[in-house]
């Protein structure tokens, strides 16, 4: 092959991978879904005191609506691949 050929697809291929790697992330449009303590305790295996503690100390994300408290499922995601 000639070096242009050569390099026209080695580009194509740059492209394809990144194209291919673009689909595979999760859309920044899509909202976090918010999670219960009780379904977020189930979730990661623990209880609610054990996920009020790691709350507390920083751990797991969570946010405030009203006077509950909700789990972003990003927060839970995050937590399973810290222990990893």
């Amino acid at each position: 092959m000639s070096d242009r050929l050569t390099t026209a697809m080695m580009e194509l291929v740059a492209a394809l991978r990144d194209e291919i790697a673009t689909e595979r992330r999760p859309s920044q449009r899509e909202p976090d879904h918010l999670l219960s303590i009780e379904q977020a305790a189930r979730a990661l295996g623990v209880g609610r005191t054990a996920l009020y503690s790691e709350i507390g100390a920083g751990r797991v994300r969570s946010v405030k609506v009203g006077r509950r408290r909700l789990i972003p499922s990003s927060a839970i995601t995050e937590v399973a691949s810290a222990q990893e």
